[in-house]
């Protein structure tokens, strides 16, 4: 089986890519490496899978979450057409570590974006984020792995720890920027949400 760009530059091998986009096929959560911290995902068109995470990070469905995909074209069905100023704003920046909270669509689901008429979005050029969503098929929620409001941990063993049989599989990988978040911008104006 042939493998794709993204998936070639993964760091992590095809059997456990492989195996981790099943387990998200099935409605798991997977925890994994991110640009700088570990994260934790699942199908964003999952609304099941996403209550878990919600619960497993003691996390209010309010505040919405970050949507990521290894193509802008994955990410361009969550935004409000008529916003093309701030999608350009957005596509120009991508792939990259900025998430920008993007006008979203009306058929955007409201568990990704909460209680807000935006919806945070990226293009990963981080290699296992994007091989995942490119292996799945489909965009991903990927989302600090951490109970809100502490530290987000750093390791797959931290992970594992801290939320136990909570998560459904480890994809692995290793962190681009460790300790660094993505930074978070607004799209209509760019502003800078989290620098």
């Amino acid at each position: 089986m042939s493998q794709s760009p993204v998936e070639r530059a993964c760091r992590i091998s095809p059997h456990r890519l492989r195996h981790a986009a099943r387990v998200l096929r099935a409605g798991g959560v997977v925890a994994h490496a991110t640009e700088g911290v570990w994260g934790l995902a699942c199908d964003a068109f999952d609304l099941d899978a996403v209550m878990r995470i919600l619960a497993l990070k003691r996390r209010d469905a309010v505040r919405g979450l970050i949507v990521v995909a290894h193509s802008a074209d994955a990410l361009a069905p969550f935004v409000d057409p008529d916003a093309q100023t701030a999608w350009q704003r957005a596509h120009a920046s991508w792939p990259g570590p900025t998430t920008w909270l993007l006008p979203a669509r009306d058929t955007a689901p409201w568990w990704l974006t909460g209680a807000h008429d935006t919806i945070a979005l990226r293009q990963t050029a981080h290699p296992e984020t994007a091989a995942l969503a490119a292996t799945l098929g489909s965009a991903l929620v990927s989302t600090s792995a951490n109970v809100s409001g502490r530290p987000p941990v750093r390791s797959a063993r931290g992970a594992r720890a801290l939320f136990g049989d909570g998560i459904d599989c480890v994809a692995g990988g290793v962190c681009d920027r460790p300790g660094v978040p993505s930074t978070i911008r607004h799209a209509l104006d760019d502003t800078t949400i989290r620098g």
